[in-house]
């Protein structure tokens, strides 16, 4: 089904062909004519599957022309409320429709001045959100629409009391929207305050990997990760690469050896100030940067299209990261690589991710790379688990099944 078949505004389709868009994706036809009805609505669907659109549009032809502040988008991160406010802009260029968003990490003249214009539609992060109501600078008496974006992320950042405090400040008579990607069981307790008889849609399995996305493990002396990271980016095809690193540090470290390596090299992490952030994001989007490194700050919700590979350098943490992570490639249909480095001691780490995920991952060597050692291979997934799509991670090489893996641990 074309989106012109989705009775959205006349205006709003014009921005909808000038973005490129001509078929939705299963969350934007699922979603767009339960948001364009008025109900309430918890959707769920995995990263890089166009969340933010399936409630953009629909809110768009809804509201109709310029007046009062109307909608409320909240998100975990600054990086997400400008990326979301920007979808908007972009959507809303044939009306006149106001959006701005509001985050911190910058002054707040700009915000301010903005408000005092008037606006129809706020995208905000908790905090700063606060800031304003607190001091009297913005109502929510008029709000009529609420989007709660990437909730699951908001409450895994702490920021349930704050969420409560806005929603209790909106108009009880209004419409609201649960997005996430997830829908843990802490989300379902919000929901029954914030939400009236809610519709929902869930596309997709919430642990699966996008199918889009070929994901494969690359076992390495810890001593080699940097050279075998090197020896990856030196591939043909890795034109728009985005690196993870656990920690603030390793980001920086990784991404200071990478310009020694004449890399062009973004870095995206929380003690990075907000105008280099937005720096970062906008020289990797434009393709001036080649690589970005970043910490978990960029695992969920920030969309650059065409990232044709996502490098693991450090395992995630959590299992959950590793599927919002390799979720940066592979978008809106597209099709992307992601690799993670292990180490020997990964080994439980990639067990428990396997165990999420319902599935092993591959294991590939990279063909003329001289390792030292390989790791232990990390013990099998459950049983019932799918295998992995080994399908062909790279473009221009062929990298070759990992051999000589001892299933017991040494």
């Amino acid at each position: 089904m074309p989106f012109k078949a989705l009775n959205l505004s006349e205006p709003v389709m014009r921005g909808v062909q000038a973005a490129g868009y001509t078929d939705p994706t299963p969350i934007q036809l699922r979603a767009i004519p339960v948001v364009l009805s008025g109900r309430d609505l918890i959707a769920s669907a995995q990263t890089g599957t166009g969340k933010t659109a399936a409630f953009a549009l629909p809110i768009l032809s809804n509201l109709g022309t310029h007046g009062r502040l109307r909608v409320l988008i909240l998100e975990p991160t600054r990086e997400l409320a400008a990326q979301v406010e920007t979808a908007f802009r972009d959507f809303a260029r044939f009306t006149d429709l106001r959006t701005v968003a509001i985050f911190g990490g910058v002054g707040y003249g700009h915000q301010r001045q903005e408000l005092r214009r008037g606006v129809d539609i706020i995208a905000a992060t908790p905090g700063r959100l606060m800031d304003y109501l607190k001091e009297g600078t913005l109502s929510l008496r008029d709000i009529t629409i609420l989007v709660l974006d990437e909730v699951d992320r908001m409450l895994d950042m702490g920021f349930l009391p704050a969420v409560k405090d806005i929603i209790g400040r909106c108009p009880r008579q209004r419409q609201t929207l649960f997005f996430s990607a997830t829908v843990p069981p802490e989300i379902q307790a919000v929901a029954a305050f914030a939400l009236k008889n809610p519709e929902r849609v869930e596309i997709g399995v919430n642990r699966s990997v996008t199918q889009s996305v070929n994901h494969a493990l690359y076992p390495v002396a810890h001593e080699q990760k940097f050279e075998l990271l090197l020896a990856l980016l030196g591939q043909a095809g890795f034109d728009c690469v985005l690196v993870f690193s656990r920690t603030k540090h390793g980001a920086d470290k990784i991404a200071h050896k990478l310009k020694a390596q004449n890399h062009s090299v973004a870095v995206l992490h929380a003690n990075r100030s907000q105008n280099q952030r937005i720096e970062a994001l906008a020289g990797f989007k434009s393709g001036k940067y080649e690589v970005m490194v970043a910490t978990d700050i960029a695992a969920r919700g920030i969309d650059v299209a065409g990232v044709t590979h996502v490098i693991n350098f450090d395992v995630p943490e959590n299992p959950e990261d590793y599927v919002h992570r390799i979720g940066r490639t592979g978008r809106a249909q597209a099709v992307g690589d992601a690799f993670t480095l292990v180490t020997p001691e990964n080994a439980g780490d990639i067990r428990d991710i396997q165990r999420f995920i319902g599935q092993q991952i591959p294991e590939l060597r990279l063909p003329g790379f001289a390792y030292k050692a390989f790791a232990p291979r990390p013990p099998a997934p459950p049983r019932g688990g799918q295998p992995g799509r080994s399908g062909a991670p790279g473009r221009s090489h062929q990298p070759q099944r990992g051999g000589g893996w001892n299933r017991s641990r040494r």
